[in-house]
């Protein structure tokens, strides 16, 4: 089906830039991947299509409809969509204040922008000096979790898989940015019971580009004898336990 016709049965007929840029889109899609070697087809690579255009240009999307009009399942659209977006190299803007209007939670506003700029501290001491000029916390995932976490604490009810769509990411990224903050953000976000210090916490490559992973101490990581020290005293442990038996 042609992305002008699906256009009008989502009631963007009379937003024409908008079926512009969704058949540019779509035109992009059959240039740069094999859509159908990733299980989406025509008439739902254009209606992903419509709906990146619209978000693009904050237009409003019954995306309900187009999930019906995909023939997938909301999840297996969802899967799609990120698959298809991730492809194109399209990143979605997410803004704190836009958020906090949409969720009626403007007053959570100073506590989410700190929280971000506290992650922000946090990893980057986490990487080695070497790789924190390319770490890149523009992603609209940030924001979401950020948003979310702090809606939590602060006991407010937001719907996180409206979120998660909103920020263009996977419940997996979802979950593991958000496990992320939790750790490195204990005195803002306050869910995690025990506060974690921030060289303690491994990095997830899918964050962002360039993360701390398990690193050597003259490679710029950290330093740490807790391995050595437990593996002494398990070695005393069997030592003493063997003289016991020699007893």
């Amino acid at each position: 089906m042609d992305v002008t016709e699906i256009g009008k049965k989502l009631g963007l007929s009379e937003s024409k830039h908008v079926i512009r840029k969704a058949a540019e889109l779509r035109r992009l899609c059959e240039i740069q991947f094999d859509c159908s070697a990733i299980g989406i087809g025509e008439t739902c690579k254009a209606v992903i299509c419509l709906e990146i255009a619209a978000t693009r240009f904050d237009v409003m999307f019954d995306r309900q409809s187009a999930i019906k009009m995909s023939g997938m399942s909301e999840k297996a659209y969802n899967r799609s969509f990120n698959a298809m977006q991730n492809g194109l190299g399209v990143k979605n803007k997410l803004d704190i204040r836009e958020l906090a209007i949409r969720f009626g939670c403007v007053r959570l506003i100073p506590f989410v922008q700190r929280g971000l700029s506290q992650y922000k501290d946090q990893f980057l001491k986490s990487l080695p000096a070497t790789r924190r000029a390319s770490a890149d916390f523009t992603r609209p995932v940030f924001t979401a979790v950020a948003f979310y976490l702090c809606a939590k604490k602060h006991k407010l009810k937001v719907d996180k898989i409206k979120l998660i769509e909103l920020c263009g990411t996977s419940e997996s990224e979802f979950s593991s940015v958000s496990t992320s903050m939790k750790d490195l953000c204990y005195d803002v976000f306050g869910i995690s019971r025990e506060k974690k210090d921030p060289r303690e916490v491994k990095g997830n490559r899918d964050l962002l580009d360039a993360l701390p992973e398990k690193r050597r101490f003259e490679d710029g990581g950290y330093l740490s004898d807790d391995g050595k020290e437990l593996a002494g005293k398990n070695k005393k442990r069997k030592t003493a336990s063997t003289k016991k038996q020699d007893i």
